[in-house]
C-alpha cells in the first residue's frame, strides 16, 4: 500500500499593530484550531495561543518599523507551526541565557511539545519570521 502524506494545511492572517493586536491574533488562531487538528480548550491549545501572545508583543516591543504582523498556522505530518513575521530584520537571540523572558517562555513551551523556536529573515521584504514547532500531540 503507498503512503499517501497527509495534506499541509496553512493560514496567515496579517493583523495590524496596536492595542488589539494580540486579541486578534489569538482570535484568527483559535479560528482556526478544528481545521489543523488542535482541540479547542485542550493544554496544548492554550500553549499554542500563549505563544501567539508572546511573539505578537514581541513584534510590538522590538519592531518599531512594522505596522502588521502576518500571523501564520501550518500543520502537517503531525507537526503544528506557528509563524509571526515583521518588518525588522535584526533577529532575536535564541541562545539559552540571552533570550528574553517571553521567547524563553516560547522555548519551554515548545519543548513541552517536542519542538523548537527558530528565526530567520524574510526574503524581499527586509523582515524576519519566527518559526515555532510543536509536535501535535495524539
Amino acid at each position: 500500500m503507498e503512503h499517501v502524506p497527509s495534506p499541509v494545511r496553512r493560514h496567515i492572517v496579517s493583523v495590524p499593530l496596536g492595542q488589539e493586536a494580540v486579541p486578534r491574533a489569538r482570535e484568527a488562531v483559535a479560528g482556526r484550531f478544528r481545521e489543523v487538528g488542535v482541540v479547542p480548550g485542550s493544554a496544548f491549545a492554550d500553549a499554542v495561543l500563549l505563544v501567539v501572545s508572546e511573539l505578537v508583543v514581541n513584534v510590538l516591543q522590538h519592531a518599531p518599523h512594522s505596522t502588521v504582523a502576518d500571523v501564520g498556522i501550518t500543520a502537517g505530518a503531525g507537526q503544528l507551526i506557528v509563524s509571526v513575521a515583521d518588518a525588522e530584520p535584526r533577529l532575536p537571540a535564541l541562545e539559552p541565557g540571552v533570550m528574553g523572558a517571553g521567547l524563553r517562555l516560547v522555548a519551554e513551551l515548545a519543548g513541552e511539545y517536542d519542538g523548537e523556536v527558530s528565526a530567520e529573515p524574510v526574503l524581499g521584504h527586509g523582515g524576519k519570521v519566527v518559526l515555532v514547532r510543536f509536535r501535535i500531540p495524539s
